[in-house]
């Protein structure tokens, strides 16, 4: 059972219109989880959180990979790396006569992994990485800049060739985002004021009380209602309300398939709560350590010496990385 799920979900991968939901699990340890900070005297949870993907951002933009002294910034980066290239190598194996050559990832973080990890790829593979920007100097979020599509063409115009792209979209804001009158300017910089949705419990009104927020999450439902169209999840545990409200209504889609990825075996029970599911569906699947082969999930050992299992974003790439052509064919997935 477990090797068919690893190859389902790599035929799912190479033939549907792909696109990942990663949530904060997948920046920790680098930027713990919001549960992990306590109001102290003078400082909120929130302040210490916003400081720590400050400092964490900073510092990613500022050192170059080989100068992070600090293990787990870079272990987080190296996994963002490995799995952005495992997507790369995914478009470039896609038939874009089928399927286009893009992949959206959707995150709720709004430290700048992707973007640092994006870039040092950039150096290895052709790629066009689209974060909804446009301008020069003066960079400017712009959500028509979401349906680009960039190709290649012959010198005689002989073959169109298009080229894989990255499309990045940040509906709870980023560091690097700074309001400019109506308009926000993404820039090159942590921002002392970012524009972003704090993890207040207010989330949903502070989302949809802004239109550039309300705009990201409108893509969002807008390409999960495409057809052959496939939600990986990992690192989020639909806490966000709006966003539950979201993928909920979106599995009304039988063409979409949802995979959420879960950490622990104990999660399952917890995302269908969250998402006031009594049972999984047959185009929304929870997937936890118990589900895969020891070759793709972690072994933990406590101070007692129990045994669990857990699942993270490096042994989601590991199942991507062993996508074949092979598995294009006979597209029987659902």
């Amino acid at each position: 059972m477990s090797e068919e799920m690893e190859k389902q979900l790599r035929k799912l991968a190479i033939t549907k219109q792909l696109n990942f939901l990663l949530g904060s699990g997948v920046s920790v340890p680098a930027i713990p989880l919001m549960g992990k900070f306590h109001d102290i005297s003078g400082k909120s949870a929130n302040e210490q959180l916003l400081e720590r993907v400050q400092e964490v951002s900073n510092k990613l933009l500022t050192k170059s990979k080989c100068e992070l002294a600090d293990k787990d910034m870079y272990t987080v980066l190296e996994n963002y790396q490995k799995f952005i290239e495992s997507v790369v190598s995914i478009l470039n194996l896609s038939n874009s006569r089928q399927i286009s050559k893009n992949v959206n990832i959707f995150t709720t973080n709004y430290d700048l992994y992707i973007e640092k990890a994006t870039d040092h790829i950039l150096k290895k593979y052709k790629l066009v990485f689209n974060d909804g920007s446009s301008g020069y100097f003066d960079r400017y979020l712009d959500s028509s800049n979401y349906n680009r599509m960039v190709s290649y063409k012959g010198l005689n115009d002989n073959y169109i060739n298009e080229i894989p792209s990255l499309t990045l979209i940040k509906p709870h804001g980023s560091i690097n985002w700074e309001k400019q009158d109506e308009n926000i300017l993404i820039k090159n910089e942590v921002v002392d004021d970012p524009v972003i949705v704090k993890p207040d419990g207010y989330e949903a009104s502070t989302t949809f009380e802004s239109n550039h927020f309300h705009e990201m999450l409108r893509i969002f439902q807008m390409e999960l209602d495409k057809a052959q169209s496939v939600l990986f999840v990992i690192g989020f545990s639909f806490q966000d309300k709006h966003i539950a409200k979201m993928v909920k209504r979106a599995v009304q889609n039988p063409e979409l398939m949802v995979y959420v990825f879960g950490y622990t075996d104990s999660d399952r029970q917890i995302y269908l709560n969250n998402l006031n599911f009594e049972n999984e569906r047959f185009n929304f699947k929870v997937l936890t350590p118990e589900n895969f082969d020891d070759e793709y999930k972690n072994k933990n050992i406590d101070g007692d010496q129990s045994e669990w299992f857990s699942f993270t974003l490096p042994n989601l790439t590991n199942i991507l990385n062993s996508t074949k052509l092979e598995d294009s064919k006979d597209d029987k997935a659902q």
